[in-house]
């Protein structure tokens, strides 16, 4: 049976979903009670508030781990992070927090981290993350002053298996997907959002007519905390394919219902769609293959950031000099060929013992 709710304890939900607990005797004054409820913290607010005497939460001490991670959250090193950023690394840090919250954080060392990287071995990506978030405390607390030694220093990644990543899509993949999702499906208008504004699925989800000026479609990008702005014009193909829909009423981008999509939702039902095609499921796949062609055309690298708005010049260049080998190697190839035909005939036919035909 369910445990049945104490005398004067009141159960409320927000707006945003939240289930709120309040301790009200008769008509006095509502306490709120902030610790989850069944927990012994719980009983103990209950207690305090029906005796008049509400207690207060326990402050960290100032040299533990939770007090420093407090106030890195409350700088703009902190808040500059995308909010993919933040809550990825709220993840890791709740994790941390549990096993050492309360330890002194001038304690940990690099063979604390080295530990913790240790830990974490069977799943690479999750000890990067791991180590990006520790990186990032730091080295604000060693620019304030609050450590001397950065721990993390010198403490190196594990090493990356030799992949691509996320699989590039091919021609051959868009014209499968094409085939099997024709124009007036959905999914062909979340293959082509994607595939003629190269947009990253957090953008390209939230991406709708409310954002076009002029046929063209300007959107701030939300890797970079919605800092980096990206202007696209809207081609002629993804415009057709617009105009059929269906599309949502604030994003192109929609549901079986119409109901628009969060990125995470979106890239499972993109998932699905390219499983029922045959080709790889990724959108940052098709993101990929939409850089390829503006290179493979003869985008330059400044062309390239400035569409898929990257700031560092790194993946740009790598479009490019792919790009470019393929043009050097056609190019090469046709020199070669055209050595081929100018090599001058002998005049003389030789015989195989090399004496001249008489």
């Amino acid at each position: 049976m369910p445990r049945p709710r104490p005398p004067h304890l009141q159960r409320e939900i927000t707006r945003h979903g939240k289930v709120v607990w309040y301790v009200r005797v008769d008509r006095g004054p509502r306490i709120r009670i902030r610790s989850e409820y069944c927990t012994p913290e719980f009983d103990a607010e209950y207690r305090a508030a029906l005796s008049g005497t509400p207690t207060q939460k326990a402050v960290p001490a100032t040299s533990s781990l939770q007090w420093l991670l407090a106030r890195y959250r409350e700088t703009s090193v902190w808040s500059d992070l995308s909010a993919a950023t933040r809550k990825q690394r709220d993840n890791i840090f709740a994790s941390v927090l549990e096993t050492a919250g309360h330890e002194p954080y001038a304690r940990i060392t690099t063979a604390t981290i080295e530990t913790g990287k240790e830990r974490r071995a069977h799943t690479p990506a999750q000890t990067r993350n791991f180590l990006d978030a520790m990186r990032g405390l730091f080295r604000w607390a060693k620019g304030a002053g609050l450590v001397k030694v950065d721990p993390t220093a010198g403490v190196h990644n594990p090493r990356r298996k030799t992949s691509v990543g996320f699989i590039p899509w091919t021609e051959e993949h868009v014209a499968t997907y094409e085939a099997r999702w024709p124009i007036g499906a959905r999914q062909r208008v979340w293959l082509d959002v994607l595939l003629y504004t190269g947009l990253r699925r957090g953008d390209a989800v939230r991406l709708g007519r409310q954002h076009i000026r002029n046929g063209v479609a300007t959107i701030k990008m939300e890797k970079s905390g919605f800092t980096v702005e990206v202007s696209l014009p809207i081609l002629p193909v993804l415009a057709e394919t617009l105009a059929a829909g269906p599309c949502g009423d604030l994003a192109f981008i929609c549901g079986a219902r119409g109901e628009p999509l969060t990125k995470e939702s979106f890239g499972n039902e993109f998932r699905n769609a390219c499983k029922q095609a045959g080709v790889p499921g990724s959108a940052h796949g098709v993101r990929k293959i939409a850089a390829t062609r503006a290179a493979d055309h003869g985008a330059t690298e400044a062309q390239l950031m400035a569409i898929f708005g990257w700031t560092d010049p790194k993946m740009a260049a790598h479009y490019t000099r792919s790009a470019n080998r393929k043009r050097l190697a056609a190019q090469a190839m046709e020199k070669l060929n055209a050595s081929r035909t100018s090599i001058p005939a002998p005049s003389h036919p030789v015989r195989a013992g090399g004496e001249k035909r008489k």
